[in-house]
């Protein structure tokens, strides 16, 4: 299976949209914790978006989260072609 038949698939682009919101989510909580030591939501939040950089901080977010689900989807495609 080729590169253009697994990106045409609706699975696969489901793939990368449940596996990016996990990493999203999953990252960002991780961050938080090792940052403050607790579930500090807003005041992640605050920081991250402070001085202008809400816009940033949203694309950077959808760009890593897209890139990551992305990547694992089409790997897990590819290998599951592979064992057929």
């Amino acid at each position: 299976m080729g590169f253009k038949t697994i990106i045409s698939q609706r699975s696969f682009w489901k793939s990368v949209l449940w596996l990016g919101l996990s990493f999203l989510v999953l990252y960002n909580v991780i961050t938080i914790l090792f940052e403050y030591g607790e579930l500090a939501f807003s005041t992640f939040f605050r920081e991250r978006t402070a001085d202008g950089k809400l816009f940033r901080f949203i694309i950077g977010q959808i760009l890593a989260s897209f890139l990551y689900g992305f990547i694992l989807a089409y790997a897990q495609f590819r290998s599951k072609e592979k064992k057929k």
